[in-house]
């Protein structure tokens, strides 16, 4: 922090010392004194200001945020270039007394799209899938996919940033269904006929659980494997994320925390495992993060991953995307945050669901990532788990943190009405990101 000279005079100390001195010669000699001890000080300041936090600091706003919170359990990774930290707080489930483990079974929710999102760079990058491919392309024989009134096809690309116009999800759960089972493929192939869009392909965005759910189809076409042996011989294997996973073992489920309310059961998720249905641990939050973030050893990831594919300003609304902040761009799955020519400009993804909120983020600048995840508790906190994840990632990065939500009134981009055979009701319970 740097004091101007020309606000020195308004300090209490300097106007006592100076009408305290006889004469006018040793009156200047204090204010040099004075102006040469607050110079010191704001370098010392800036130099202060200007060092990251410790992990040890991580680990201790991680505790606040946590005690702040009505989390019954929380788990923090943190990637800083080769430096790794994995923290937990609270309990496995509620009145356990055992805390959450580097082990501990997690269900990321919607941070399995940037798993679907990678696959799909991969399957470009060999030229097994276009982003600009029509997703006709690739549906099963027989199977009809929508067009925009004005004949505008839905691609691959729109799928990934959720400006298909398809709407969030098929519909409501049916009763009694285990999270993240429903839709599966035939449902949803059964249900696309039918759907008139939302807005025309690529001028809109509109969060799409669905969206994604039938790009992991595509690129299992593409791939002709399965969506569940593609994410495991392409991402799993080679990234060694040996407790990531559609299809969780008796022994993986119970290592899963539990929150206060009814998640349902442990179970094999693979109906909707492009959008939602992956199980992590922290222990492989590491290994993902030092792969995003290009960490020296990891796997080389593909290339624009990270990169924006849709500006706000191209499209005439937005809707369920500013969970973390307010969207500067659009990647695929990714969103981005911030001033891209800024040091604090972040890549983010929030997910929620099944008694669960997880967010990952990423300082791309630093090689800096975070993710945290959280089970539900009793009562309501007193901090938003993204606002502040952001700015500890900013901490810890060493960068200025982003500025809050802004919510702009966007009276000239009001969100055209939904069709009646576009609507659905959202499953709250079940996928909240």
């Amino acid at each position: 922090m740097q004091i101007p000279f020309s606000e020195i005079r308004s300090f209490p100390f300097f106007r006592t010392r100076l009408a305290a001195e006889p004469s006018s010669t040793a009156g200047a000699s204090v204010v040099k004194v004075i102006v040469v001890c607050f110079l010191l000080w704001g370098a010392t300041a800036q130099i202060s200001a200007q060092q990251p936090i410790s992990l040890a600091d991580a680990n201790l706003r991680g505790a606040d945020l946590f005690q702040q919170s009505a989390f019954t359990g929380m788990v923090l990774v943190v990637v800083r270039n080769r430096e790794v930290m994995v923290k937990t707080y609270g309990e496995t489930s509620p009145g356990s007394g055992r805390a959450p483990a580097a082990n501990s079974l997690i269900r990321l929710c919607s941070i399995s799209k940037i798993f679907t999102a990678d696959l799909l760079m991969k399957l470009a990058a060999e030229g097994k899938v276009g982003l600009t491919d029509p997703l006709q392309n690739y549906a099963p024989p027989g199977r009809f996919v929508p067009d925009a009134a004005d004949g505008t096809k839905i691609s691959i690309l729109d799928l990934a940033t959720h400006t298909s116009g398809l709407p969030r999800e098929v519909s409501a759960y049916p009763r009694k269904t285990p999270h993240f089972t429903f839709p599966d493929k035939d449902v949803r192939w059964n249900w696309l006929p039918n759907q008139k869009l939302i807005s025309v392909p690529g001028k809109a965005a509109l969060y799409s659980n669905i969206g994604f759910d039938l790009l992991g189809d595509a690129l299992a076409s593409a791939a002709h494997v399965s969506y569940a042996h593609l994410l495991h011989d392409r991402l799993i294997q080679p990234l060694a994320l040996w407790d990531t996973t559609l299809s969780p073992s008796n022994e993986q489920c119970s290592r899963l925390l539990l929150g206060t309310r009814d998640q349902g059961p442990c179970t094999d998720t693979q109906p909707s495992g492009a959008s939602g249905g992956i199980y992590s641990t922290p222990t492989d939050m590491v290994k993902l993060l030092g792969y995003l973030l290009h960490v020296p050893g990891s796997p080389a990831q593909p290339t624009n991953d990270l990169a924006v594919y849709r500006k706000p300003q191209q499209l005439t609304f937005m809707q369920g995307l500013s969970h973390a902040g307010d969207p500067t761009g659009i990647g695929l799955a990714w969103i981005q945050i911030g001033d891209p020519t800024s040091p604090s400009m972040l890549m983010e993804k929030t997910g929620g669901g099944a008694g669960f909120s997880t967010y990952i983020a990423l300082n791309p600048k630093t090689q800096t990532g975070i993710f945290v995840a959280a089970t539900d508790g009793k009562g309501a906190g007193r901090v938003g788990l993204f606002h502040e994840a952001n700015n500890l990632l900013a901490a810890i990065a060493n960068v200025p943190p982003l500025p809050p939500k802004s919510h702009p009134a966007r009276s000239s981009r009001k969100r055209p009405a939904m069709h009646r055979r576009g609507r659905t009701k959202r499953p709250a319970s079940h996928r909240v990101q």
